[in-house]
């Protein structure tokens, strides 16, 4: 049950996504529905079936970061030491005033430095061994954005990663939230992942979800008749996380929201007959929350955009809520599937909805009526929200499922 004594909430914002990075970009743009999906230019795409992606446009990791980090670590680090700083930045608080013990990095990771494992491998066959960078030994690694965060910003206190493919971003934020209830004050945490490479490519289309349409208006429709696959893409989000009454305590700028509950699930083995876990990973969430169905004003879909994994969602949300009953979007048809990065950057979505009063809309969909979603589309929505539901799914079964609510 919740601890009512110390609560976890949100104090920064660190998006950085193919539609916006840092809090204000990102959030215009979602709001009105601009779309970062377009054809993949970090390599020609044209051999590959699926030729579209949501890339972060005009990020120079020269301009975020000093000259010493850039041969060591990986576009996906790159981009997450540059939103760790946007998340510091936007909470008001300086790494360096604060006790190094008080401070940890839980980040979430689905695919690791896999441009700068390509790289690497292209100099082990076409130069030999000795060209190999010995950088190599850690850039490429799960853990490498919890490593490069602490290391530059001289946090000491509990961190780690969690890897859980697509889930693992909500996960890592339950484990920080999990953390700062065991007396750490503030914790990094969230998702950024960057696997827009040959290698990353041929990785992602083996699971058989990439969808191959050219049109970015038209690829990746969750809910829709037409679905037929997720879009890729690059990015994430890092939250600064804090202890309520310690954030109060430093002057903290805004308190975003709370996070009330989580519930996580793995489905059973296919054809064993038994029904999937995602609608019990929501059910745990609300239960942790203390929050009954009725309370909750949006819900934040997955949305894999595959006919069979959109209608266990539906199917979940329409139990637990009831047919029609509670908004849902998926501001990331705007983004394309950012894998860890994709549900912390919906978190963020979610605290900045209920900041605002307005639902983003999920573009380009037009839902199928048999789901019984009340699925907003088209534009944003108007709405007191107190409390948000985000829904994340990684492939191989697993479900999380996390309640923001307003402080």
């Amino acid at each position: 049950m919740r601890d009512g004594t110390v609560r976890a909430v949100v104090t920064g914002l660190g998006p950085a996504a193919p539609n916006g990075c840092g809090t204000e970009a990102y959030w215009a743009a979602t709001r009105t529905g601009t779309s970062g999906i377009g054809r993949v230019t970090r390599f020609d795409p044209a051999q590959y079936p699926a030729r579209l992606a949501g890339e972060i446009a005009g990020f120079i990791a020269e301009d975020h970061l000093p000259g010493r980090l850039l041969p060591q670590t990986d576009r996906m680090t790159q981009i997450a030491l540059a939103s760790a700083d946007w998340a510091f930045a936007d909470a008001g608080a300086s790494p360096g005033e604060l006790p190094e013990y008080d401070m940890g990095v839980i980040t979430a990771s689905s695919s690791g430095g896999f441009e700068f494992g390509q790289r690497e491998l292209q100099a082990l066959w076409s130069k030999g061994s000795r060209y190999v960078s010995a950088y190599q030994s850690f850039a490429w690694f799960y853990a490498v954005n919890s490593g490069q965060i602490s290391i530059r910003n001289g946090m000491r206190g509990p961190s780690g990663v969690v890897v859980s493919d697509q889930a693992g971003g909500l996960d890592a934020i339950a484990q920080a939230r999990r953390q700062i209830r065991k007396g750490t004050a503030l914790v990094m945490s969230g998702g950024v992942d960057a696997s827009i490479c040959p290698w990353g490519w041929v990785a992602q289309m083996a699971g058989d979800r990439l969808s191959t349409s050219d049109d970015p208006e038209r690829a990746y429709l969750p809910f829709d008749a037409a679905a037929r696959g997720h879009v890729p893409g690059e990015g994430g989000a890092l939250l600064v996380l804090e202890d309520l009454e310690r954030a109060r305590a430093r002057g903290a700028r805004q308190v975003y929201g709370e996070i009330a509950g989580y519930g996580a699930t793995l489905d059973p083995r296919p054809g064993s007959g038994r029904p999937p876990g995602l609608r019990k990973a929501i059910e745990l969430a609300l239960a942790d929350a203390g929050t009954a169905p009725e309370e909750i004003d949006v819900v934040f879909a997955d949305a894999a955009a595959v006919p069979e994994l959109d209608r266990i969602e539906a199917e979940a949300i329409a139990g637990v809520f009831g047919p029609r009953a509670v908004p849902v979007t998926a501001p990331k048809t705007m983004t394309g599937r950012l894998y860890s990065g994709a549900a912390p950057l919906d978190v963020a979505a979610a605290v900045l909805t209920i900041r605002d009063g307005v639902i983003p809309p999920s573009v380009g969909v037009t839902p199928v009526a048999a789901y019984d979603l009340d699925l907003v589309v088209g534009r944003e929505r108007t709405a007191t929200v107190r409390s948000a539901l985000v829904i994340a799914r990684g492939h191989g079964g697993f479900n999380s499922a996390l309640v923001v609510t307003a402080v």
